[in-house]
């Protein structure tokens, strides 16, 4: 009995050393954020330009617009802002196949992976880059097999490799083709996992003004728009992508467990997303007078969907694998 009692107390300890650790870490790491984002203040992207086209085709997403398009809880979408083409994210491919979702799906819609100009990754998480492998190994995979993307550049938020094509990491707010540019990456704590830093696509549309492409939106929207804001005299006109909201449910479980509820939204367990809090975001939004929104199912409920849908109304667009948005 004293034996058995020992090694309950043991893994009590254990386990709330390790509750202990999380808390302290999320602090420590909202924080270093926190200064992080006051620190820096960048000048104006004067030189960028604009586009007089823009179409963004999501090749990777929870919703499809055909049934033989393939759908997961993952992003990419293909950026095509005039002659630049852009490659943004890699989706997941939970089961490491080849050929993965993502090279179906090109297939079936008719793009090549020569037509591709730029890789862009918004941030080092598995849903983005390929999967849990990639994560680990700080790389980014199209398929389960090794593809040949020599010629072609990848922007990524923090260090990472690629066998074939050529990696730069974005330290700061830059143009990378006529009208396109990167926000910079934006550092964020998630109470489970931990450090990220996220990146998101800016594009200037002629007539209209900014675009804003999303991963996941882990900085913030709040942070996002106020970057966006910070770069340029242009106006805000849309954002298509994630924003992490699955308030009342999660597109991934675990032993029943809501993984993206629990820890994808980032925040600590005893303070969840709640109704409250996507309302907030919405007012917020709504607030910037866009007239272009469209959110990710991947990371966010039906619920949240459906409150973005009657609150933008017309302005609203479904983000739907094989399904164009287009900005002229």
């Amino acid at each position: 009995m004293k034996a058995k009692q020992a090694i309950a107390f043991g893994l009590g300890g254990f386990a709330a050393a390790a509750a202990g650790g999380l808390v302290a870490r999320f602090y420590l790491g909202r924080r270093r954020a926190d200064r992080e984002w006051a620190a820096a203040r960048y000048p104006k992207l004067e030189d960028v330009g604009a586009v007089k086209r823009l179409t963004i085709l999501p090749l990777i997403d929870w919703y499809t617009a055909r049934e033989d398009l393939a759908g997961e809880p993952g992003v990419s979408y293909l950026v095509e802002a005039d002659d630049t083409t852009i490659l943004f994210d890699v989706g997941y491919n939970v089961r490491g196949e080849h050929p993965s979702p993502l090279l179906r799906n090109l297939e079936a819609l008719g793009v090549n992976l020569e037509d591709l100009g730029y890789i862009v990754i918004s941030h080092l998480h598995c849903d983005h880059v390929g999967g849990m492998r990639c994560q680990r190994r700080r790389t980014f995979a199209l398929s389960g097999e090794p593809l040949d993307l020599r010629g072609m550049t990848a922007f990524v938020p923090e260090p990472m490799t690629h066998p074939t094509a050529t990696v730069e990491v974005v330290e700061e707010p830059r143009g990378i083709a006529p009208g396109v540019a990167t926000i910079g990456p934006i550092g964020r704590a998630l109470f489970f996992l931990g450090w990220v830093e996220e990146q998101s696509l800016a594009v200037n549309v002629a007539g209209k003004g900014i675009v804003l492409v999303v991963g996941c939106g882990h900085q913030g929207v709040r942070r996002i728009t106020e970057r966006a804001e910070m770069l340029f005299d242009e106006p805000l006109y849309g954002l298509i992508g994630g924003l992490h909201l699955p308030v009342t449910a999660s597109r991934e479980t675990l032993l029943g467990i809501p993984l993206q509820r629990l820890a994808g939204t980032g925040r600590p367990p005893w303070s969840p997303l709640r109704k409250s809090g996507v309302e907030g975001v919405l007012a917020y939004l709504s607030g910037k007078g866009l007239r272009l929104v469209g959110l990710s199912a991947h990371d966010s409920c039906d619920w949240t969907l459906a409150a973005f849908r009657e609150t933008f109304g017309p302005a609203y667009r479904e983000v739907r694998v094989g399904e164009r948005i287009t900005v002229t």
